[in-house]
């Protein structure tokens, strides 16, 4: 009977701003794999990050600050979009990536990967979404209502940590186990980080997808929908739209998977993803 390959994955972490951003990653030489998260943490890419590894790249799954286990707190000003994109350069430069650097972007860190694109943040050579943001489709009800001052200033931990308790366990659809929600719950137990969460929600504003239409349209840059079917949050039927009207864009769909399809189909999700990356 043979064993089960040990895991490589590692966490460490760079400074970025005088802040220690952390990242999970395979320490291996290759083209790098730059994976943005939303409103979860790095651990949505983590049952992808072997199998990108095997396929030659290194895979680079980041926190951003004030999330995850990274250092910092986030503003309303330092969420929005905009500026996440230059964070995530300036991550980049730390990392001393430099040149072509494909980029995943996952929920609302899919926003922030088509903005590096259309903005011409960083050199992305080819751009992959997982059941990300697009056009009018967010902020979804349980974000867009922590935009409201009164809603955060009334929120405990305790109403935090139940309303992310829910929509996790949604979100991880049949891969959801108390084992699993419990890991994605971890960082939020802390305060700076769950005020650093509620800042992202409220900087959430579809401007920033809506706006960056027309320069996706004059891209000529190949494009990768990873999506899970299921999906209650992010519909698939965005990322149909997406595909039908932005040029080199490709839908690959993931069936009977959530909003994290890398839970419910990691070998799927990562074989999608490593062909897109190395092709």
């Amino acid at each position: 009977m043979s064993e089960t390959p040990r895991s490589r994955v590692v966490r460490t972490a760079v400074q970025v701003d005088g802040e220690a951003t952390s990242y999970l990653t395979v320490e291996q030489d290759g083209p790098v794999a730059l994976l943005l998260h939303g409103t979860y943490w790095s651990r949505v890419w983590l049952p992808v990050l072997d199998r990108l590894a095997q396929a030659g790249l290194r895979p680079v799954a980041v926190d951003f600050p004030g999330l995850g286990r990274s250092e910092g707190e986030l503003t309303l000003e330092t969420a929005a979009v905009p500026n996440l994109a230059d964070w995530v350069a300036r991550f980049a430069a730390a990392l001393g990536i430099s040149g072509p650097v494909a980029v995943a972007g996952h929920d609302i860190g899919g926003g922030v990967a088509q903005h590096l694109l259309a903005h011409d943040r960083l050199e992305v050579p080819r751009l992959a979404l997982v059941n990300s943001v697009t056009y009018d489709s967010w902020p979804v009800p349980g974000v867009a209502r922590y935009r409201d001052p009164e809603v955060v200033a009334a929120t405990t931990a305790d109403d935090f940590l139940a309303a992310r308790r829910r929509v996790v366990a949604a979100a991880l659809a049949g891969a959801a186990t108390e084992q699993r929600i419990v890991e994605y719950l971890d960082p939020w137990t802390a305060a700076r980080v769950r005020r650093s969460w509620m800042a992202l929600a409220g900087a959430a504003d579809s401007r920033y997808t809506r706006d960056l239409v027309p320069a996706l349209r004059r891209s000529a840059v190949p494009k990768l929908l990873v999506w899970g079917e299921d999906d209650g949050f992010q519909k698939v039927e965005y990322a149909e739209r997406f595909a039908s009207e932005i040029p080199q864009t490709t839908l690959v769909r993931i069936p009977e998977a959530g909003h994290i399809p890398m839970e419910n189909a990691p070998g799927l999700v990562a074989r999608a993803l490593a062909d897109f990356f190395t092709a």
